[in-house]
């Protein structure tokens, strides 16, 4: 076959095909959900945290925030992460638009083990969701990182840095900020830094358009908090800013 034969046949292959199926598939939201799994969270708080990710999935709430957008359907990832070379892609993208889709999100984060735990390095799990957005051809406007933890960055890249560049690619990042009643014998500030750790994560973690964080008291109420969290962020039109920069001097 001649490479001119060629150059025609794929011309006249690309006429048959519709225009709409060489597009990427287009959604309402990007979302990377990005627990922390370091050594701060123990196997019963581990199985509280996923398992609250996985009932939110099934919430009636969360697929009407998702049929209410536009186009009525979302992508999402599920990321565990810990120190910074510890960060596992638990459930790749999924297109989500249906309770089918929701379902099969839901049975696979319940399904899939425990990734390994480390340290926390906040920062690095913000730089390894930033990556998840070109590894996978699905389009939308609205990009978000939905970091959850119950402590503060403890090594690898300051997060402050790691959010900063993200918010530079117009990517949102939310916190669910996870309360302990006690602080770390062993590192106290690291779950009670001064100031609190909701304030630690409105300084140095959230940012872009409408970043907010949400509190959560201990991990037994964690499905109803990430569940209210979802139908917040996924219906969230606005584009106002808010988040602390270097620049700020906060």
């Amino acid at each position: 076959m001649t490479w001119s034969f060629r150059l025609a046949a794929l011309a006249l292959l690309s006429l048959l095909i519709p225009a709409g199926s060489l597009r990427a598939e287009e959604v309402d939201l990007k979302l990377v959900l990005a627990a922390d799994v370091s050594r701060s969270v123990d196997e019963r708080e581990f199985r509280l945290q996923r398992e609250g990710y996985a009932a939110a999935f099934r919430d009636p709430r969360v697929m009407q925030a998702i049929r209410s957008g536009p186009l009525g359907r979302i992508a999402v990832c599920f990321f565990e992460w810990s120190g910074p070379e510890s960060q596992s892609l638990v459930v790749d993208w999924t297109v989500i638009g249906d309770i089918e889709s929701a379902a099969y999100f839901s049975e696979r984060l319940q399904r899939a083990p425990r990734s390994a735990a480390n340290r926390t390095a906040i920062g690095a799990a913000i730089d390894s969701s930033v990556k998840l957005f070109d590894a996978t051809p699905i389009d939308s406007i609205r990009r978000t990182i939905d970091v959850s933890g119950d402590g503060t960055n403890t090594n690898g890249r300051p997060p402050i840095l790691a959010r900063d560049d993200a918010v530079a690619k117009d990517i949102t990042i939310n916190a669910l900020v996870i309360l302990s009643p006690e602080p770390m014998p062993w590192n106290p500030e690291h779950t009670h830094p001064p100031g609190g750790l909701e304030r630690y994560f409105e300084l140095n973690v959230i940012g872009g358009p409408g970043a907010f964080t949400m509190v959560v008291e201990g991990f037994e109420t964690f499905a109803e908090a990430v569940t209210n969290k979802l139908v917040k962020e996924i219906a969230e039109q606005g584009r106002a800013p808010r988040f602390a920069s270097r620049a700020d001097g906060r």
